[in-house]
Formats: C-alpha cells, structure tokens, sequence
C-alpha cells in the first residue's frame, strides 16, 4: 500500500508541477474544469446516484466550469496578478464563506445527510468555488499558487504525526474516529510556523503581523472543517474512498477535501484585503 502511495504521489506531482509553471491561464483554467469534473463524478457517488447519473454530473459540471472560462476569460485573469474577485466570482466566495463558516459547524453537529436536490446545490456550493479559487489564486502566480496548497498539506502531516504521537482524545468519534485533539493543535502549530517562516524567510507583505497569525489560524480550522465534511458524507454513504481513481489514495475528493473549504475562504480574504 505504501508503495503504491508513493508512486501515485510522484504520478501526480509529475503532472501537477509542469501544469502549473507551464500552461497558460486559460489552459490551467480548463484541466482544472476537468478534474473537477471528476470531482463531481465522486460527488454522484456520495448522493447514491446511478453510474450514468453520476457520469452525466460529472461531464455536465466540467463542461460548466469549461463554458465559463471561454466566456469570461478576464474573471480568471493573467499570472502575475490576482483576477479581480468582483460580480460572480465575489458571490462564489461569499456563499462559500458562508457554508463552510455559519453552515458547517451545525452542519457536523446534527450530521446531516446528503440527498435530492438539496445534495446537488450542496455540491454546488463546494466544488464550483474551489475550481474558481484554483484558477484565480494561480495568478499569484506558480509559487504563490504552491505556497497556499501547502498550508494544507503542511496542516495535514502536523495532525498525522502529532495525532500519532499524542492522540489519545478523539475529537469527533462519530464523523472520523482517527482524528484526535492532539492532531488538531499540532496543525495549528504546524501551519503557523510555516506562515511565520514565509512571512519573514520570503519577505511576504502582510498587513500585521497580528492579522498574519490570526488568518492562519483560521485558515487551519477550515481545512481542518473540511476534512471532517467529506469523513462525515463517505460515512453517511457507506463507502471508505470517494473513488479509486489514485490508487492508494481513494479519489479526487479525498485529495482536496481540505482545499475545498479552504482555497475559496483564501480567495476571499485576498479579495477583501487588496478591497481595503
């Protein structure tokens, strides 16, 4: 299993890197569409739809994702400086913001499941922002783009190891057995020095460095709010993985469960701070 891990890993990487350092904005624009698509293929399988049900999901969401880059290529913007987040991409964030801040915590609270139309808008609301986010914040440009994704995964290994060596007060038993306090504090700290290192070690412009520490912070226990989201949808449906599309790894939405609550709440924010 660990070497299947591994070769997935480097697969994806080897995919990821040249995509985002080489393809122009409009053709980042578009694999993201696609994998996103495969994402609401996943999605199907969390509402228990059909295999054509979900195929159609599936096409249908990466073909709009892929509609609305061709026809509003200026919302998406050029590498080098951040796309405008105003008219619908702003509304995009703003009720992202809103589900995963106001909505998600009653939401795992009374563990709600997915269904009907109501599961459809749900997939709405979590996979169209976070295409629109990865596209937006890749005109930061490639690293800048990088720097974001690695807050999560800098989150994700501080809770592995610190919930493995500390562990032992399970933060949400019903949703996700394996997550532990110990777990959730150490990618607190684990995303904090990271953000200190970049600010000081990069020479990054912040407003203060008050604000710095408190939007990692809060960026943290979103990702973290993701991660417990999808544990909670896979455990409402009965299925371990979303798919088994990476071998090793589960699916797409297993991968980017984190950023779906993150990288709209990140886009957001950047908008609101060059806004002010």
């Amino acid at each position: 299993m660990l070497k299947t891990r591994v070769i997935t890993a480097l697969v994806l990487m080897a995919l990821l890197l040249p995509s985002i350092f080489l393809l122009p904005q409009a053709a980042w624009a578009l694999l993201v569409a696609a994998f996103i698509g495969v994402a609401a293929w996943e999605w199907g399988a969390l509402l228990k739809w059909s295999d054509n049900a979900r195929r159609l999901l599936g096409v249908a969401t990466a073909v709009l994702c892929g509609g609305i880059s061709l026809l509003d290529p200026l919302a998406l913007g050029t590498v080098g400086q951040f796309a405008p987040a105003t008219g619908w991409p702003l509304v995009f964030y703003v009720l992202s913001a809103v589900f995963w801040c106001l909505l998600m915590p009653f939401w795992l609270r009374a563990q709600w499941a997915l269904g009907g139309v109501s599961g459809l808008l749900v997939g709405a609301v979590v996979l169209l922002p976070t295409w629109l986010a990865m596209v937006q914040l890749r005109t930061l440009g490639p690293w800048g783009l990088l720097g974001i994704f690695a807050v999560v995964w800098m989150a994700d290994i501080a809770a592995y190891f610190s919930g493995r060596a500390f562990g032992k007060r399970k933060m949400a038993p019903t949703i996700s057995p394996g997550k532990t306090w110990a777990g959730a504090y150490g990618a607190v700290v684990g995303v904090v020095v990271y953000g200190l290192v970049v600010r000081f070690g990069a020479g990054l412009q912040t407003p203060s460095l008050a604000l710095w520490i408190v939007a990692l912070l809060f960026v943290t226990v979103i990702s973290i709010i993701g991660d417990l989201y999808e544990s909670l949808l896979k455990r409402k449906a009965g299925i371990k993985d979303s798919s088994n599309v990476l071998p090793g790894h589960g699916g797409v939405l297993d991968r980017i469960d984190s950023l779906t609550s993150t990288l709209p709440v990140v886009a957001l924010l950047l908008a609101l701070y060059q806004a002010s």
